[in-house]
């Protein structure tokens, strides 16, 4: 890199701490980050005052500067993770870069459920331990809704199944939350005969079928190793699971399957 061009610097990660707030590791690319300079966030255009910048030795230690070709940390008092998407690039705001870094992909919720407390005196409980577990974990989202049969709850999106359990499991032995969740499903697009296009996210909001032209799912590649004794047993199942076969090839003792997958299955 270089130290005397714009400042290019790669979020790699952040997590939140008590104390100081939000706490970004990055990857300096090009100039260098030092404490006073105003920073900008290039894919939200957020700016912050850097408060601190050091590295891990293991334990965090603060240093002068971090330049071209290094790993540190930064506290800029930004209070939550979600501000801090990882893969943006952070810039200058003075002398800003003109192009971003080619960072990684947003993450984006596939699989949603709803949570609801068991005891409806416990709604505000519940949304304040799920505001308290997205200071840490950008990656889930959740918005308010009403059941008839369960009450007030939490219409949440996921990473995937083992996101869900872990959550729930975090909410239930961290917060002490006695939790009902409802089956996890995906989101379909829905082409409209009118021409707009919709994203479902629950099925109770699914309109009449006449105004529906037609509806996309999302699917997913999987790649399975499998011993050849139960070769016959995993192919069955991912027919029954409408799969697609796209390759099976053999290594050994074992044989290597590629399907396509409905990911609701």
């Amino acid at each position: 890199g270089d130290e005397t061009a714009p400042l290019k610097a790669l979020l790699v990660d952040s997590w939140y701490d008590p104390y100081l707030g939000v706490m970004s590791l990055v990857r300096v690319h090009d100039g260098s980050i030092k404490k006073g300079i105003k920073i900008r966030f290039m894919s939200s255009g957020a700016t912050y005052q850097v408060d601190n910048v050091g590295v891990f030795t293991p334990k965090a230690t603060q240093v002068s500067a971090l330049t071209a070709g290094d790993v540190g940390y930064l506290t800029a008092s930004i209070k939550t993770v979600a501000e801090t998407p990882v893969g943006d690039t952070i810039t200058d705001d003075k002398r800003p870069a003109l192009e971003p870094l080619f960072g990684f992909k947003p993450s984006v919720p596939v699989v949603f459920s709803s949570l609801f407390p068991t005891d409806n005196a416990e709604f505000e409980e519940l949304r304040e331990s799920l505001a308290k577990l997205r200071l840490n974990d950008a990656s889930f989202i959740y918005e308010a809704e009403t059941s008839v049969a369960l009450g007030f709850g939490f219409r949440c999106g996921f990473l995937g199944l083992l996101h869900l359990e872990i959550i729930q499991e975090r909410l239930e032995r961290e917060f002490d939350l006695d939790l009902i969740n409802t089956a996890p499903s995906v989101v379909y697009r829905l082409h409209m005969t009118d021409g707009v296009v919709r994203e479902l996210h629950n099925p109770a909001d699914m309109p009449e079928p006449t105004k529906i032209e037609s509806v996309e799912e999302p699917w997913i590649k999987a790649t399975i190793l499998v011993p050849d004794q139960h070769l016959g047993g995993v192919l069955s199942l991912c027919t029954e699971r409408r799969g697609v076969q796209i390759d099976l090839t053999y290594a050994g003792t074992r044989a290597l399957v590629v399907y396509r997958l409905p990911l609701n299955e």
